[in-house]
C-alpha cells in the first residue's frame, strides 16, 4: 500500500483522539436517534465494520452521519471523519483499482480519492439515494476515472487501454442511454453477457471483478467477455 495512502488513514485515526473531535461526537450522538446508542466512535465504527446488524440498519446510521457532515460545524467535521473511516475499506478498494489502472501518480491518487469522497459526502442528495456506501464509492471511482481521461484528452495524451486490466472509459453521450435502456439494448445485441460488458466497459471493473459479481470464474468471465466484444464488433462491421 502507498505510504501516503496509509498516512492519510493514520491522520484520520489520530484526529479522533483530539478534544474537538470528542466534543463533535457528543453533538453527533444527540443529532440522530440511530447514533445516540454508541458510547464512543470506536463502538460506532466496530458496529459498521464488523457488526452483524442488517444492512438497512447500518445504512440508517450512515444517513445520520451524512446529515451531520453537511454542516460546517464541529459536529460536521466529526461526522465527515467518521464517514471516511467507515467507508475506508471501500475507498481502499477504489484506490487499489485506480492505481492498477494507472489513473495517475500514486500520491496524487490518494489525495484525489479523499477529495472526491469528501465532496460526494457533503453534496449527496439523500432524496435520490437508497444505499449510502455503495453510492458514495461508485461516485468516487467514476469521478476519478472521468477526471483522468478528461485531463489526458485535454493534453492530447494517448492512454494505453488493455481490456484485460482496465474498464470504464466509455461514457455515453446519448442521454437516452440510461442504465436500464442500455442493458436492454445490449441484451438484444449480445444476449446474457450484456451485464458483464457493462460492468467492465462502463462501470470500471476488471473482467475478474465483474465475473465475481456475476458468480463466474475468472476464465469464464474472460472468455464470455471476449466473445461478447467479438459479437459487437462483428455487428458493427455489418452495419458499416
Amino acid at each position: 500500500m502507498s505510504s501516503s495512502w496509509h498516512d492519510f488513514h493514520e491522520h484520520l485515526v489520530q484526529s479522533t483522539s483530539l478534544l474537538n473531535f470528542q466534543r463533535g461526537f457528543t453533538a453527533v450522538r444527540s443529532s440522530h436517534t440511530a447514533l445516540s446508542r454508541f458510547a464512543d466512535h470506536t463502538a460506532l465504527l466496530d458496529h459498521l465494520h464488523r457488526g452483524t446488524a442488517p444492512s438497512d440498519q447500518k445504512n440508517l446510521i450512515l444517513t445520520g452521519l451524512i446529515v451531520c457532515a453537511k454542516g460546517n460545524s464541529r459536529s460536521g467535521d466529526c461526522a465527515l471523519t467518521l464517514l471516511l473511516l467507515a467507508l475506508w475499506p471501500g475507498l481502499d478498494g477504489v484506490f487499489r483499482r485506480s492505481r492498477a489502472r494507472r489513473l495517475g501518480q500514486t500520491d496524487e491518487l490518494a489525495s484525489e480519492i479523499l477529495a472526491r469522497a469528501t465532496q460526494s459526502i457533503r453534496e449527496l442528495d439523500l432524496t435520490q439515494v437508497n444505499w449510502i456506501a455503495a453510492t458514495v464509492l461508485k461516485n468516487v471511482e467514476r469521478d476519478v476515472r472521468r477526471a483522468f481521461y478528461r485531463e489526458a484528452k485535454r493534453q492530447n495524451l494517448q492512454v494505453p487501454f488493455d481490456l484485460d486490466q482496465h474498464g470504464g472509459i466509455f461514457e455515453p453521450t446519448d442521454p437516452d442511454l440510461v442504465p436500464a435502456k442500455l442493458l436492454a439494448e445490449l441484451t438484444n445485441l449480445i444476449g446474457v453477457d450484456a451485464g458483464l460488458v457493462i460492468r467492465v466497459v462502463i462501470d470500471g471493473f476488471t473482467q475478474a471483478e465483474a465475473g465475481k459479481a456475476l458468480n463466474l470464474s475468472e476464465p469464464a468471465a474472460r472468455k464470455r467477455f471476449q466473445r461478447a466484444i467479438k459479437r459487437l464488433r462483428a455487428q458493427a462491421d455489418e452495419k458499416s
